[in-house]
């Protein structure tokens, strides 16, 4: 993982109102802040769970590039294993573990796709070399050699050799709108904190109940 880029928060809550807190994206939001001081590496980092045409499921890593009121939105190659998977069950499930604090937040809810326009400026901050490699990987489909992968980056490094680069139209962004949010913390002998924030749909207020641990 890699590219990341800056994510705009919405209005902060601190994190010691974590048990007190009655809506989750302020919460998250704190978490996330204290995450990036904390965490070595990629704060942003979240595992992505989808399911195939069977149901089995499927689980990645990608980079959360920005969230607000609207949902968490990652960016891929929608011809990939988890972009076809999203195409056709366009539910998802996003898992953020922040080891440094113990903590993990869980997130479930309908995907959409991002606007173009969000998809376009998106591309544009991303290193020239990433916007070729976007051109050149054929995501997820079997790939016959390093050496294939390196002359299709040399093809695609000679056809956009001027100007900008453009944004693939196999590229784009995809964004999950949480209607389950879970915040757990670490405590002592497994005793864990759980909270869960749910609504039935977008727009809708949230409730909150406290899980076992």
């Amino acid at each position: 993982m890699s590219d990341t880029a800056p994510i705009e928060h919405p209005t902060r809550l601190t994190a010691d109102d974590f048990t007190g807190a009655d809506e989750p994206l302020q919460l998250f939001s704190a978490w996330l802040e204290e995450a990036t001081r904390s965490e070595a590496v990629d704060p942003n980092a979240m595992a992505l769970a989808t399911v195939d045409a069977e149901g089995l499921p499927n689980l990645r890593m990608v980079l959360l590039k920005g969230f607000d009121e609207r949902g968490f939105v990652f960016y891929t190659n929608l011809l990939s294993q988890k972009g076809k998977e999203l195409d056709a069950h366009p539910k998802g499930g996003l898992l953020f573990h922040w080891k440094s604090l113990a903590r993990q937040v869980r997130i479930r809810g309908p995907v959409e796709r991002v606007g173009e326009a969000d998809a376009d400026t998106d591309f544009a901050t991303r290193p020239r070399l990433s916007q070729i490699g976007a051109w050149s990987s054929n995501q997820s489909a079997p790939l016959e050699s390093r050496v294939a992968l390196e002359k299709a980056i040399a093809v695609h490094t000679a056809k956009f050799a001027l100007g900008p680069v453009p944004r693939p139209p196999h590229w784009s962004g995809l964004r999950l709108i949480p209607l389950v949010m879970e915040f757990w913390q670490d405590r002592p002998f497994r005793l864990h904190d759980r909270i869960e924030f749910r609504r039935n749909a977008p727009g809708r207020p949230w409730s909150k109940t406290r899980l076992y641990p």
